[in-house]
């Protein structure tokens, strides 16, 4: 019995290799890109934030594409994080928003995706990182402030900022949804609140090695969602803290996607899932966890079931709904990308 199971699992996933995905877009660490794809991309973010929103009957607040995303992760954030379809949800939202830039803005490259451990060596490094240029990069910190419009539930060490971001291509950068659960018309600005302490404890090599080093999807994905404190927090949490700190916009869970880095902080995650599911060709099928936030294993939620292949994912108006099963794969029939390494 055993044998036929794990005999169809195999056979399910060869399937999914075959597919049609023949020519996969190749997704870059940002500090690899060229001076012309990293000015290629930041335009295409900016042209996403100038288009009409598609999403206003949902999300009054929606000006824009860009808040049409931001939108729609308010609205599924309850459903989507400490359940075991955090990863293909991510995988899926980040594709859709690839997609969008590709063929509503004219970009022509893949989502670039921002290895922080790279610069998780010491808080100078992390300060100094290329994604934070404030020409070729998504500018940096706020200056340092006491109080915020966004705030997270508690207090974050070695908090050096939580201003309005003042420099880079998204300085003064105005959002319309959040913050927090609403996406009801609003307008403030975009904030950072860097804490190197949170970068140099979550977000470190050895952390991704632990992460890496998981037997099966459930241990994997526990150790890379992480808990809801600071001695629990690994990678996920270690890039919304570490960039977001008390009082910036990527740490607010609801409203996270209003910093552009969002995206790039999302990819490596997704590419530790991808570097992770290529060790073994059964992870390909191998899914679990609860469908409802904080259900065994991330907590003593009563009554979930867990997470299967058929499992739905619906982005609302951005993408037509798809299955877990769907997005396992980055190189199968729904999607088509690969990690440059």
């Amino acid at each position: 019995m055993k044998f036929s199971v794990l005999t169809s699992l195999l056979a399910l996933a060869t399937a999914t290799y075959a597919a049609k995905c023949t020519n996969p877009l190749v997704r870059k660490e940002w500090r690899t890109l060229n001076p012309l794809e990293k000015f290629s991309y930041l335009a295409a973010v900016r042209c996403l934030q100038s288009i009409p929103a598609k999403s206003r009957s949902n999300i009054p607040g929606a000006l824009s594409r860009f808040d049409d995303f931001s939108g729609t992760h308010i609205l599924q954030t309850d459903n989507i994080h400490f359940v075991g379809h955090f990863q293909p949800w991510h995988r899926y939202f980040v594709a859709t928003y690839e997609k969008a830039l590709r063929q509503e803005c004219g970009y022509f490259g893949a989502q670039p995706y921002w290895d922080w451990s790279l610069d998780a060596t010491s808080p100078e490094n992390f300060m100094k990182s290329p994604v934070f240029d404030s020409v070729l990069g998504f500018g940096g910190n706020g200056p340092y402030t006491e109080e915020g419009v966004v705030a997270a539930p508690f207090e974050i060490p070695g908090r050096t900022g939580g201003g309005c971001v003042r420099d880079g291509p998204f300085a003064h950068q105005r959002l319309h949804v959040g913050p927090g659960n609403s996406v009801a018309p609003n307008s403030y600005c975009l904030t950072r609140d860097f804490s190197p302490i949170i970068v140099m404890s979550a977000l470190n090599t050895s952390v991704v090695n632990r992460v890496l080093s998981q037997p099966d999807f459930n241990n994997f994905d526990i150790v890379l969602q992480g808990g809801i404190t600071l001695e629990t927090f690994t990678v996920h949490a270690g890039g919304h803290l570490g960039v977001g700190g008390k009082f910036g916009t990527i740490a607010d869970v609801y409203s996270s996607p209003g910093d552009p880095l969002f995206y790039l902080h999302h990819a490596n995650l997704d590419r530790l899932w991808t570097k992770w599911q290529s060790a073994n060709a059964s992870r390909l099928t191998d899914i679990s966890g609860p469908v409802s936030k904080f259900g065994p294993p991330f907590g003593d939620a009563p009554n979930s079931q867990n997470v299967t292949l058929n499992f739905g994912i619906n982005l609302g108006k951005l993408a037509p709904a798809i299955t877990v099963g769907d997005v396992m794969n980055t190189q199968g029939n729904t999607l088509c990308y690969k990690y440059a390494s």
